[in-house]
Order: structure tokens, then sequence, then C-alpha cells
């Protein structure tokens, strides 16, 4: 396991002006090593060199991964809000407690017109 070290915030505009793109198209799903290197800069994640190649490979298995899902055909197939072809149910929409804000507001210190009546907070 990786134990990762968080980075002081250093604003790196010059390095990465608006607008810049990973070096590597992410079509092609592989990651250079600058590419991560970028990732973990803008994450404000230091990676020693051991750490940068397993934290590439592991990326780089996870975009195979990826491709390997994108290359299925899913054509015709409806898409689903749950694994399960389940159903919530739901109960009864009926009144469980009858209304007792009457006896509520007869021990409250004071109301007006059926609401609590609040010291003001704000001058």
């Amino acid at each position: 396991m990786i134990t990762y070290r968080a980075l002081r915030f250093r604003p790196q505009t010059a390095l990465f002006p608006l607008g810049s793109t990973l070096s590597t198209p992410l079509l092609a799903m592989s990651l250079s090593p600058e590419d991560v290197s970028r990732i973990a800069l803008l994450s404000r994640i230091e990676l020693s060199a051991a750490e940068l190649e397993t934290t590439r490979d592991q990326l780089n298995g996870i975009l195979g991964f990826i491709e390997q899902l994108q290359a299925v055909d899913t054509t015709g197939i409806e898409p689903m809000a749950h694994a399960v072809d389940v159903v919530q149910r739901l109960r009864p929409d009926v009144v469980t407690e009858t209304d007792r804000r009457a006896e509520f507001q007869a021990v409250a210190p004071e109301t007006e017109a059926g609401l609590y009546l609040v010291p003001r907070v704000v001058e």
C-alpha cells in the first residue's frame, strides 16, 4: 500500500497553463510518468519515483478496465437504476398521530396566531 503525503498548495500556472491537457490522449487509455506526476501535483500528493511507477500501473489498470467496459456492445439494453429489479414497498399514507398543537402551545412562553414567538436575535 502506498502512503501519500499531501503537498502544500502552490499555484503552478506557468507549468500547466489554462487549457493544457495530458500529454497522452485518454483514448489510448495509458498514462505516462509525466501525466501521473501532473495528476499528483494537481491532487497535492507527493510521490517518490517508486510510488510514481506503482501509481501509474494502478491507474493504467483502471483505465484498461474502463476500456474493456466501453468495448461491450450495449445497444438495446435499457439503463437500470439498480442491479436487481426491486420495488420498494411503501406503507399506506395515513395519519398516525393526532393534532396536539394546542397542547404544545399551551405550555409555550408566547404564541400568536398558532405560531411560537421568540426573542429577536439579530438587531
